[in-house]
């Protein structure tokens, strides 16, 4: 009988501070704490991270007992295949990212295909994914929604593609979602504030599950006129949603 792959979301935030027991248990049920102790092999984004999640949820075993292969975000199959061999031997595998859900915009969904091709059960275990929780407290259309990851950095490719998304919410009346690496994230809101027409409507959602999440929704001519604390900040992780009126 094979193992199984757990897909194990992270926190959303550090757990470095007074408030990390508070973060995890607002997070993560018991169940999935449970689950997350029990596991002895794990493939990760980061060891450094993995192992302050892992040591603030607890686990069964001593940390150094525990095993971690870091996969990247473009890791190769040679990488993956000793992870598969676990799991055809009937021991169950975790992979974690270093925040929210693994597959998600973060690695893990070529680790879950070969773990299907080889016959493995693919269980997602219940956490925060940034990108559900900012649709639902946007306010935007929910119904029809596209994820799309990292825009061009660079222009005039950046504004080109700002305005084909803007087309499209506006065709199918469809709320389109993008990130960037937050120390990015103010260039990006002002690309965003710049180039989309001043009826769209655009949301910034900020640290979210933090204490210091913030969350808002406005037209871009209603963005143009606000003041610098309102805008997207550095350093802070960041997700941008705009749906054409």
């Amino acid at each position: 009988m094979s193992g199984t792959l757990y897909l194990v979301p992270a926190t959303l935030g550090d757990l470095k501070t007074a408030q990390d027991a508070d973060l995890l248990q607002a997070s993560l049920p018991p169940a999935v704490r449970a689950r997350i102790a029990a596991l002895t092999v794990y493939a990760v984004e980061d060891a450094k991270t993995s192992r302050a999640f892992l040591k603030a949820c607890g686990t069964a075993l001593p940390l150094q007992s525990i095993e971690m292969v870091e996969i990247g975000h473009t890791p190769e199959d040679a990488r993956l295949k000793p992870l598969i061999d676990k799991l055809v031997a009937g021991i169950d595998v975790g992979v974690l990212s270093e925040a929210g859900c693994p597959g998600i915009a973060d690695p893990g969904s070529q680790l879950a295909r070969m773990a299907h091709a080889a016959g493995a059960p693919v269980v997602p275990l219940v956490g925060p994914s940034s990108i559900l929780l900012a649709l639902m407290a946007s306010g935007l259309e929910g119904q029809r929604f596209a994820f799309h990851g990292y825009l061009p950095v660079k222009s005039p490719a950046r504004e080109e593609a700002i305005r084909e998304l803007e087309g499209r919410s506006k065709r199918q009346r469809e709320t389109e979602i993008v990130i960037e690496t937050p120390y990015r994230n103010g260039a990006l809101h002002q690309a965003l504030i710049a180039q989309l027409k001043p009826d769209t409507w655009l949301c910034v959602a900020v640290d979210l599950t933090l204490p210091t999440e913030r969350v808002l929704t406005r037209r871009v001519a209603a963005w143009r006129q606000a003041k610098a604390s309102d805008l997207a900040p550095d350093k802070h992780p960041a997700v941008f949603l705009f749906l054409a009126a």
